[in-house]
């Protein structure tokens, strides 16, 4: 029997989209989305589809987890990523989160929330959603990466991450909220924060040089290292490749990195032995997903909360 950290969940909520396609709200603030080319609808679908499939039957051979939901709409094409609208802690906690593009607030389910409340034991569930009507957003664990170990939520600005609303946040669940500006390879503030970071128990993964404040980068540093973590930096052309874009789960032989076969190909031997030090690494090949600007981290909403006793 392996421990289990708080850090890395053994269950997770994963969305499989029937009509997936790149969200062309979103395209104008995310450079990470790729173009479209030479495929019909119904072939970027179905590739999708497929993806998500094969991610989870890797995941769940791991020992994780994984509840999938089914969307088969037509007018939610982030759907697949379903981390940016909810998000669990410990102690039975549930945040659900105001979203920036319009097209998105439809991915927000009941039926997921209902099945938390039914599997795990939920005490509150603190719904930031009507806070899109006075444009105040926070995007989940898109727009922060959350230390559950230190207690510190990490963001970079941009117009999904309302500082106004972190600060809120962090004061309901006694976070730290550590805010930065990052910006891609283009000069552009990077949409989401966890494109650009990753913690685990016993590592972090960084692009260091999106922060370009050397001050800043420097104490975001420092607040990483004082949970005494292996740092990892990475380039901004790692980055690019969606190598912050991971998350450290708990499977049945111990911990395991999810993270995209471009991400683990972006990632030198250097980084990968720093990185087996602490996990075993579970590549998916997702090309298709990756081309709505996210990457196996954005697929996977961790469940941070103690199960229920299930009648037999």
């Amino acid at each position: 029997m392996h421990n289990k950290s708080i850090q890395a969940p053994q269950s997770v909520v994963m969305i499989r989209p029937h009509h997936f396609t790149p969200n062309t709200q979103t395209a104008k603030d995310n450079t990470f989305q790729g173009q479209v080319a030479g495929h019909t609808a119904e072939q970027i679908a179905s590739r999708a589809y497929s993806e998500v499939t094969q991610a989870v039957s890797a995941l769940s051979d791991a020992g994780i987890k994984v509840h999938l939901f089914e969307d088969e709409g037509t007018t939610t094409p982030d759907s697949v990523f379903p981390n940016n609208w909810f998000s669990t802690h410990s102690g039975g906690h549930i945040a659900v989160y105001p979203m920036y593009s319009p097209n998105r607030r439809s991915e927000r389910r009941h039926d997921v929330l209902e099945l938390l409340k039914q599997r795990f034991r939920v005490q509150d569930i603190r719904d930031y959603s009507g806070l899109e009507q006075d444009s105040l957003f926070l995007e989940g664990t898109g727009a922060m990466v959350i230390d559950h170990l230190e207690r510190v939520a990490y963001a970079a600005r941009s117009r999904r991450t309302s500082e106004v609303l972190l600060e809120r946040f962090c004061a309901h669940f006694d976070y730290e909220p550590m805010v930065f500006d990052a910006f891609d390879l283009s000069g552009a503030p990077i949409y989401h924060t966890n494109v650009l970071m990753c913690i685990g128990t016993g590592f972090a993964m960084i692009g260091v040089d999106c922060i370009q404040d050397r001050v800043r980068r420097q104490e975001v540093l420092d607040r990483i290292h004082a949970g005494h973590r292996d740092v990892i930096e990475l380039s901004q052309q790692q980055i690019a490749d969606f190598a912050g874009n991971a998350i450290e789960l708990s499977g049945s032989d111990g911990p395991v990195l999810a993270l995209s076969q471009r991400a683990l190909a972006s990632l030198n031997s250097r980084q990968k032995a720093l990185l087996e030090a602490h996990v075993s690494l579970l590549p998916l090949n997702i090309p298709t997903i990756e081309l709505a600007g996210g990457s196996v981290r954005c697929m996977i909403a961790g469940i941070h909360l103690s199960e229920r006793p299930q009648a037999i």
